[in-house]
């Protein structure tokens, strides 16, 4: 048995290395994939976004605002309007991504205190830099009007530490845990590597019984493996398997270090996450092929399968905020528990004991697919062997 099987895995491995659809997938496309991911977020962040000026102060006060907006990461002050329409006019042709106006006797307003409203205008259209535009532009305008209160205290004579008291009663700390630059290349990156990979192996695996099955080369396999279903997935599911370790280390030796600040080689627990979403991967892969003999219908279950594992997963939209069906649906996938485990073992860099109950999900994958994949292939092949006989 043991024979038969490593027989069947270097079998598989030729395939691999010989076959277009296997070693253009598996070997070509990830390192491609991978650097393509990272040069895409190589810049890290949204740095200095248009940001257009509508100042009818013509103040010092507005034009200390206007540099100490310039200061910060986001925002890159690029144009002088003098009206509503010319911001969105601005937006709308892509010239600017946000714009900020002071009001007319702002400085008066804030001596005399009276309220005063600045407008903070975002092209929300594009979420992650309208957000970004105002945090920082509310970050400055808010400690900006907190220092010009502070210094109106302080020259009546009342101590510094009392008047800080009364601008700011409460001080709020913030601690920015496992990315605290919000690095997009960082936080994106491994994820959507991730993802791809499980897609490449899923995507091989449907074709590694019925493509044998349409190029007549089954019963060749069916002799190797001496009629045991068993046989043939474990040694062709032990090829891929080697093929996803391989994956492992380009991952993690070269391109979470790379790219994402990642730890050279990894970590014991996300190499033992990783080997268990590559045998869900396989499995389920294997299960599609057993069970269906027509090479088009297979590739396109395993990418209608595994099309949207990325958007259900949780990494960008939170699950429990998703519809309930759009929830039970994610639980299909094997991406869904590894990513819940990926964020502990690799972000967060928790042993392994935290994510026990990730783990046991993606066996549940295996445990169910394998069975029902043994249970088709094994009827393949007893049908062959009477037709031979």
């Amino acid at each position: 048995m043991m024979r038969s099987i490593i027989h069947i895995m270097i079998r598989e491995w030729k395939r691999i290395l010989t076959l277009p659809e296997h070693y253009i997938v598996l070997l070509v496309l990830p390192p491609l994939v991978c650097l393509l991911y990272g040069y895409i977020y190589n810049n890290q962040f949204a740095r200095d976004l248009p940001v257009a000026i509508w100042d009818e102060s013509h103040s010092p006060l507005s034009r200390k605002f206007a540099f100490m907006l310039e200061q910060t990461e986001s925002i890159h002050i690029t144009q002088q309007v003098d009206n509503e329409a010319s911001v969105q006019k601005m937006m709308e042709q892509g010239i600017i991504q946000g714009a900020i106006h002071f009001p007319e006797k702002m400085d008066d307003h804030i001596k005399s205190r009276q309220p005063v409203y600045i407008t903070v205008y975002t092209n929300t259209a594009a979420v992650v830099t309208a957000k970004l535009i105002y945090k920082d532009a509310a970050k400055v305008l808010i400690t900006a009007g907190s220092g010009v209160t502070l210094q109106k205290f302080v020259k009546t004579g009342m101590p510094a530490g009392k008047a800080m008291a009364l601008v700011q009663p409460i001080r709020l700390t913030s601690y920015m845990l496992y990315n605290p630059q919000y690095n997009y290349q960082q936080y994106l990156v491994p994820g959507l590597i991730a993802v791809a990979l499980q897609m490449m192996i899923i995507m091989v695996t449907v074709l590694a019984l019925n493509l044998e099955e349409k190029r007549g080369t089954f019963a060749e396999l069916n002799a190797m493996a001496n009629g045991s279903a068993s046989n043939v997935l474990l040694g062709k599911g032990l090829a891929h398997l080697s093929v996803g370790w391989l994956h492992y280390i380009l991952v993690t030796c070269i391109v979470f270090p790379l790219f994402a600040h990642g730890r050279i080689g990894g970590s014991w627990p996300l190499f033992i996450l990783f080997t268990l979403l590559i045998m869900g991967c396989i499995s389920i892969g294997l299960m599609v092929s057993a069970i269906v003999s027509d090479v088009m219908v297979a590739c396109d279950l395993g990418l209608f399968y595994t099309s949207p594992a990325f958007v259900f997963s949780g990494f960008t939209f939170p699950r429990w905020a998703m519809p309930w069906y759009d929830q039970y649906y994610a639980w299909l996938m094997p991406f869904t528990p590894f990513l819940d485990g990926f964020f502990k073992v690799y972000f967060m860099e928790l042993p392994m004991h935290y994510v026990y109950k990730e783990a046991g999900q993606l066996l549940i994958y295996i445990a169910v697919t394998f069975p029902v994949a043994l249970l088709f292939l094994q009827r393949k092949l007893n049908k062959l062997s009477l037709q031979h006989a």
